[in-house]
């Protein structure tokens, strides 16, 4: 970092002695070869969620676990629906309910401990049969992991499942050691968390970052990076204070008001990337809410202006939507994509119509990170009649609200979507899983659902989800507003390409060379 040159040489090495290399909180190493160190620093929005990776359904949590864990198969970077070979060499479906995986061998994990077979059976079959995991919905379909041989399974589901490839390239599929995760029990895992990634634990320092650092012994050959450091930095303005003063490398979501600072700084540039995300406003319908009723639920709607919303409040880095599902993932609804239904006095005509001519009270909850969202949200609801009591909370509060289903009537939410398949999003609707979170029910949507889960035909499938979406969107158990493009600044050291399903594989993260 050029600020180094700056110490006298002994005020440096004593700086050097004091950081061992690393940084305290409130700094960072940037990707300055420190000594012989190379350390990339990204700077997030929020932090690790837990090393349980079957239990937090967190993007940014995942973007740091993929570093530590491998997949069976992972996403192309430029292609998210094609998957190519990780802990998998190859696999092929060999009936309805059955796919056969060659794994590969020579694997270790980071205590040294071989991968095998043993281990993917002990991984997706904790996932798949333990209820009280957040990821079991999405793996509850898995019957059976069969161990052929010590590296071949296959992986028997309870029904056809036209998306498993795409389920085991995700969040809850990281492979766990067995042998040390049964014998270290959940509490000292998470403590010291064991992968067969190219880069291994070091700590983590809650609310402030994560470390990792190279594993030598990786398979696929000796990692780009000595360290990697995962900050968390909720708050924009330092987030980029940090990024222009060479203390992180990259960091996520770059409000529009500092896009020409990153663009004009000499030392950092911007990129942005389209995704899978969807921001929503989360809709309860619990009997004796307010939006229990239809008509205020519509007036919600028409009530928020999307398109200014995307221009003015985000610059231009979304689009705005009646679905959760963008272009390029089937069951994609074009009708409903690209769209804005503002129409102010239609709202305030619904307000009256539902029985609250002078308008109504009604509380909107949202993460710190979105509340410039929120409030102009709120200021549009407002304005055609309600009265608005905006909650703004830390993430960690929003994050124990969320799992226990306590918001009131409205929740600002950005969902992912790491599948890139239409199920992730949609089936949250089913009756039985929208229990005391919507408390949404609609006899159709569960049955188009149900028989889509199963379908191999792609083209029937692929209508049954838009019926499901144009369903949805009359409903509003969401009230989707725009599919997000995420933007990141970047120091000028670093060669970056965003990847859709937002992670950061720091293995295609270079260090161009000096010059």
């Amino acid at each position: 970092m050029n600020w180094i040159r700056k110490f006298p040489v002994i005020t440096l090495l004593i700086l050097l002695a004091i950081t061992g290399c690393s940084s305290t909180k409130g700094a960072g190493t940037g990707a300055a070869e420190t000594g012989k160190e190379k350390v990339l620093t990204i700077a997030q929005t929020t932090d690790n969620v837990t090393f349980d990776i079957h239990n937090h359904g967190n993007t940014q949590t995942e973007a740091i676990q993929v570093n530590l864990f491998d997949y069976l198969v992972k996403k192309d970077g430029s292609d998210p629906q094609k998957k190519i070979p990780s802990l998998a060499t190859s696999w092929e479906r060999t009936n309805d309910t059955t796919w056969r995986f060659k794994l590969k061998q020579g694997v270790k994990f980071h205590n040294g401990d071989p991968f095998t077979a043993a281990d993917v059976k002990f991984t997706l079959e904790r996932a798949a049969n333990d209820k009280k995991l957040i990821d079991y919905s999405s793996y509850s379909v898995i019957k059976e992991v069969k161990i052929v041989d010590d590296f071949t399974v296959d992986i028997i589901t309870k029904e056809p499942d036209p998306i498993l490839l795409a389920r085991l390239s995700r969040i809850s599929s990281g492979i766990l050691p067995s042998k040390y995760f049964q014998e270290q029990g959940l509490d000292n895992f998470m403590k010291n968390p064991v992968g067969t990634g190219p880069y291994k634990y070091v700590k983590w320092i809650k609310d402030d970052r994560v470390e990792l650092v190279k594993n030598t012994d990786y398979y696929g050959g000796a990692p780009k990076w000595d360290r990697l450091v995962f900050r968390t930095i909720p708050e924009s303005t330092t987030r980029i204070s940090e990024l222009l003063t060479g203390a992180v490398d990259i960091a996520i979501t770059i409000p529009p008001e500092d896009i020409k600072r990153v663009k004009d700084s000499g030392t950092t540039y911007f990129t942005q990337q389209d995704s899978a995300r969807v921001q929503s406003l989360l809709v309860r319908q619990t009997p004796g809410t307010l939006t229990e009723n239809p008509k205020v639920r519509e007036a919600i709607e028409l009530a928020i202006d999307k398109k200014t919303l995307v221009d003015n409040v985000l610059g231009g880095a979304g689009v705005p939507t009646q679905e959760g599902i963008g272009p390029g993932i089937l069951g994609n609804n074009p009708k409903l994509f690209n769209t804005n239904i503002y129409n102010k006095e239609r709202s305030k005509q619904l307000l009256a119509e539902a029985g609250y001519p002078n308008g109504a009270e009604l509380t909107l909850s949202s993460p710190v990170s979105f509340k410039e969202i929120a409030e102009t949200i709120a200021a549009n609801l407002k304005d055609v009649g309600f009265k608005v009591k905006l909650e703004i909370l830390e993430q960690t509060q929003y994050k124990q609200r969320d799992n226990s289903n306590t918001f009131k009537e409205l929740a600002l939410q950005g969902k992912g979507n790491s599948m890139f398949e239409s199920p992730l999003p949609l089936e949250p609707f089913i009756t039985e899983r929208a229990k005391q979170q919507t408390d949404y029910s609609n006899p159709e949507v569960d049955k188009l659902l149900k028989a889509a889960s199963s379908n191999l035909n792609d083209k029937e499938r692929e209508e049954q989800y838009k019926k499901v979406q144009e369903i949805l969107a009359d409903g509003r158990p969401r009230i989707y507003l725009y599919q997000n493009k995420f933007t990141y600044g970047v120091n000028n050291r670093i060669e970056f390409n965003p990847r859709m399903d937002e992670m950061f594989y720091a293995e295609d993260i270079k260090l161009k060379p000096a010059k």
